[in-house]
């Protein structure tokens, strides 16, 4: 069983940092910190995953943190190891499909979540997406609570609290 008060100091320092943007970085910060992960290298890789790969609404970047802190436990080393590759492949798939529960559950979506695309993450929990790489948009997504503690800091949070709960086990 994972200690769950490490599990929530990492929730909460992915939901601070992600204050600075960058939810990526976010995530994997506060996993790095409390699973002794990684180092500045791969913290600096993960600053273009934020808002959906390089703000473009693709898959989210609080989740792609969390998958690398994955990788960075459980990925291979040799490029050889594809039982390694195959194992860690089948861990994050895991994380991902929880990630996806967690999310709903927490924000109380009315439907299943199809997708761990920042777009429709953000349609379903805004009301509608926004094109953060256009300034307009990305200040309208900022005062619709886009960076609040009930917006993207939590979606950090549930990512970092769902991949220490898997890595922890």
């Amino acid at each position: 069983m994972a200690n769950q008060n490490l599990v929530k100091e990492m929730r909460r320092r992915a939901h601070f940092y992600d204050k600075f943007s960058g939810c990526s970085q976010a995530v994997l910060l506060a996993l790095q910190e409390g699973l002794g992960v990684g180092n500045k290298e791969s913290f600096k890789a993960a600053t273009v995953l934020s808002g959906g790969v390089a703000r473009r609404g693709e898959t989210c970047g609080a989740l792609l943190g969390a998958l690398m802190a994955v990788g960075l436990i459980e990925g291979r080393e040799r490029i050889q190891d594809t039982f390694v590759y195959a194992k860690a492949c089948a861990d994050a798939d895991q994380l991902v499909t929880e990630f996806q529960r967690r999310l709903e559950k927490e924000f109380g979506f009315k439907e299943q979540l199809k997708t761990t695309l920042c777009w429709d993450i953000q349609k379903e929990i805004y009301g509608t997406s926004y094109d953060l790489r256009d300034t307009e948009q990305r200040d309208a997504f900022y005062s619709c609570g886009g960076h609040s503690d009930k917006g993207c800091l939590k979606v950090c949070g549930i990512a970092a609290e769902v991949a220490a709960e898997r890595l922890l086990k």
